[in-house]
């Protein structure tokens, strides 16, 4: 996926996927399947969240963590039945969540399959995306995190209300051999309701509006899923799963840190490894920003931070910015609407 199509543009791509629909190859991220008997068990004793919480036909955030409670990788989980559920890592840690599941799971009876080489997963995101996706003969009613299997004369699809924009959206996951022709028909659908393809700089700039994680930024061998905020992804009260008990006792006595978001009062872009102290004349750091952009829809510089537990909404802080100090306030993201689950 390049960061900008020709003739569009972040700004431009960014604003079609919120005022209308916007289409993204996500071919990149890995997907495996585990079949068997103890298929939904055994991902249960592995990943933090639990999946005795959903239903076949229904997907999952979820993550896998190290016995520390650092995050080895966030992904999502669909569960096809107690005995097939298919998952997407994040790709660059594919290989390592699937070498631990294969370990773990080493011993029941379960069969896993690396689909990625044959997997291509294209995102529709958008106010517009039921139109595109009735247009290509798709149309179905979906509740979020919902999902469909459909066979057709051009392959198997997995169609799933997911996505990564906070938009009403989906994300088809089809054979590889048939991903020219799925893009080219969504391409043409979304063209025709004034929507667009887009990259990955789009992406980034939608997500961080949102105030959600990108593994290696907000999450992290490093970061635990209590001090980034998304302890409502684990199950607190299910069997032990790795750093189960490290997390517990995190929550417990409560992290030193937490991710905020920082809305800028002055004008600077941040990125991702800025410093945050209390005030421009203070020695008192307070962390670092773990994400930073301009934002196309509130037209100001917004970053994701991890800081010292102690600090509040509302208060005012300073952000290095390559050697200039932008005022910012900390704010609970999302920085754009309201219902991330759109």
């Amino acid at each position: 996926m390049p960061l900008e199509f020709a003739g569009g543009g972040v700004l431009i791509e960014h604003d079609a996927v919120r005022s209308s629909v916007g289409l993204f190859d996500v071919s990149h991220m890995g997907t495996f399947a585990v079949s068997g008997s103890g298929a939904k068990d055994g991902l249960n004793e592995i990943f933090t969240n639990d999946l005795n919480r959903i239903a076949p036909g229904q997907a999952q955030y979820s993550m896998l963590c190290n016995d520390s409670g650092g995050v080895i990788d966030d992904l999502f989980v669909y569960l096809v039945s107690d005995e097939h559920v298919v998952v997407v890592p994040n790709a660059a840690n594919s290989s390592v969540v699937i070498g631990t599941v294969e370990r773990i799971l080493e011993s029941r009876d379960v069969r896993l399959i690396d689909q990625s080489p044959s997997t291509a997963i294209i995102a529709v995101q958008g106010p517009k995306s039921p139109e595109v996706i009735a247009d290509i003969g798709l149309a179905v009613e979906l509740p979020y995190l919902g999902f469909v299997e459909r066979d057709t004369d051009h392959g198997h699809v997995l169609l799933a209300r997911t996505g990564y924009t906070g938009e009403h959206g989906y994300e088809l996951l089809v054979d590889s051999a048939e991903a020219d022709y799925w893009w080219a028909e969504l391409a043409a659908a979304a063209n025709a309701v004034g929507g667009r393809v887009c990259g990955l700089g789009a992406r980034d700039t939608l997500r961080t509006e949102m105030g959600y994680a990108l593994h290696g930024h907000e999450l992290s061998l490093d970061i635990n899923p209590v001090e980034a905020g998304v302890g409502w992804a684990v199950g607190w009260d299910k069997i032990a799963f790795p750093g189960s008990s490290a997390l517990k006792s995190i929550r417990e006595s409560g992290p030193e840190r937490k991710l905020v978001g920082l809305q800028f009062l002055d004008r600077g872009i941040p990125r991702a490894g800025m410093v945050v102290a209390a005030s421009a004349d203070s020695s008192a750091v307070l962390g670092k920003t773990t994400s930073g952009t301009f934002s196309p829809t509130l037209k100001q510089g917004i970053a994701l931070a991890l800081l010292d537990s102690e600090v509040k909404l509302g208060q005012v802080v300073s952000v290095d910015v390559r050697g200039r100090s932008c005022r910012a306030e900390i704010v609970r993201p999302p920085f754009v609407g309201s219902n991330p689950r759109a």
